[in-house]
């Protein structure tokens, strides 16, 4: 192929459904799986890759020994970890229990399919199975618009507060949560009301109950 050719492949509808075959195929070749002991050395490595702010090892040692269960990494066909999200859970005597991402990175190579996602949700989902974690938050940069982007429009995050030079550097940070469902559940689709008399009525007294219930949690 000569460069005139691939330019004018790219530029094609062929093109683009080329690279978008490419990129469902590199995709699948990328497990998510949770993070041993072993896996400590590349996460820092992708760490440090990625974002400036950096761990000490001990601090990775800290998060496999007392939450084991919240550690996940992405893993390619060649077992290189392209990925990981290192996570905590914190039980202040003043607030509910609930998650917190310490850090999140996906190499730059990988990006773009879904893998911070999936590393999210994995980590959602053992927070909710395994602590009964009542809600999930974490910091972000404020000039960060592709995190922003991820936290917010994709895994439904809001921003609560903002921390005032929260990084090294003095850059302001956002403070976002997402709440889970009741005992820790992920909220149901809202099912469509019964129509008519009694059941309607019982039906509508219920779900002011669950949401309700779902505040006070």
């Amino acid at each position: 192929w000569s460069p005139v050719a691939i330019l004018a492949q790219v530029s094609s509808g062929e093109g683009r459904t080329r690279q978008s075959s490419q990129t469902v195929a590199l995709a699948a070749m990328v497990c998510i799986r949770q993070a041993t002991v072993e896996d400590l050395i590349a996460m820092q490595a992708c760490n440090l890759q990625c974002l400036p702010e950096n761990y000490y090892m001990k601090y990775y040692f800290y998060h496999m020994l007392s939450w084991p269960q919240l550690l996940f990494v992405a893993e390619d066909y060649n077992k290189k970890i392209v990925g990981y999200v290192l996570a905590k859970m914190e039980d202040e005597t003043d607030d509910e229990v609930h998650g917190h991402i310490t850090s999140l990175a996906v190499l730059r190579t990988h990006r773009k399919l879904g893998l911070a996602t999936k590393l999210m949700r994995a980590t959602e989902a053992a927070m909710i199975e395994t602590f009964s974690a009542k809600f999930l938050s974490l910091h972000v940069r404020v000039t960060n618009r592709a995190a922003l982007t991820l936290y917010r429009d994709t895994l439904g995050f809001n921003i609560d507060d903002t921390d005032p030079k929260y990084y090294a550097d003095q850059e302001d940070a956002y403070f976002m949560k997402k709440t889970f469902g009741p005992q820790g559940a992920k909220p149901d689709k809202k099912k469509p009301k019964a129509s008519g008399g009694l059941l309607a009525l019982q039906q509508e007294k219920a779900e002011k109950g669950d949401t309700k219930g779902a505040d006070e949690q």
